[in-house]
């Protein structure tokens, strides 16, 4: 069985404190629906991020960008995520109440 030094405990140990946090994790971002809004309505992002749609209304709502992504309905709580892989303009909705609008721009 081999042991490790402590030489070599100390360079793991700094390697790993070098290690970027999951960059991914970074650029999440989050949308509210309360009170028949989404919020915020318009959002600036970077390629790669995910959005996280959470209703915090106590009725249903839906999440639609017309061939792009669609959410199931969603209860009170329920959340719904999209990762955006292209840069572009994205124009979404609520189907059940189609009133309510969102953009989210990628770049």
């Amino acid at each position: 069985m081999s042991t490790i030094s402590r030489r070599d405990f100390g360079i793991a140990a700094v390697a790993t404190m070098l290690l970027p946090v999951s960059a991914a994790r970074a650029d999440d971002t989050a949308i509210h629906i309360d009170n028949f809004v989404f919020e915020p309505a318009k959002l600036d992002i970077k390629t790669g991020t995910t959005v996280t749609w959470t209703n915090r209304d106590d009725i249903p709502h839906t999440v639609v960008c017309a061939g792009k992504f669609r959410s199931k309905t969603m209860d009170t709580d329920d959340s719904f995520s999209f990762t955006f892989t292209a840069p572009g303009e994205y124009k979404y909705f609520c189907s059940l109440h189609p009133h309510m609008t969102g953009s989210i721009k990628v770049g």
